[in-house]
């Protein structure tokens, strides 16, 4: 199954890590270093222009991605239930 993940993006759900809130996440400085890393990386995805809710990080083919998404996350959980 595939989540929709905002822009045109959407995740097979056993890739999917883990989906963390942004406002909640990021007051944590490992949080915001882990950020800092993935965007040095090139690692970060935004999939739309608009205000960011959450993040997901997500491994494909031994490669881990982070996508920065509007989409909140008891949205993206409800999402993966489907």
């Amino acid at each position: 199954m595939y989540i929709h993940v905002g822009g045109d993006y959407s995740l097979f759900y056993k890739d999917i890590v883990g989906i963390f809130d942004i406002d909640v996440c990021t007051i944590s400085r490992r949080t915001r270093e882990f950020l800092k890393n993935a965007q040095k990386k090139e690692n970060v995805i935004t999939v739309s222009d608009d205000i960011p809710k959450s993040f997901i990080v997500a491994e494909y083919a031994g490669q881990d991605k982070t996508y920065i998404t509007p989409i909140s996350p008891p949205t993206l959980r409800k999402r993966s239930r489907l």
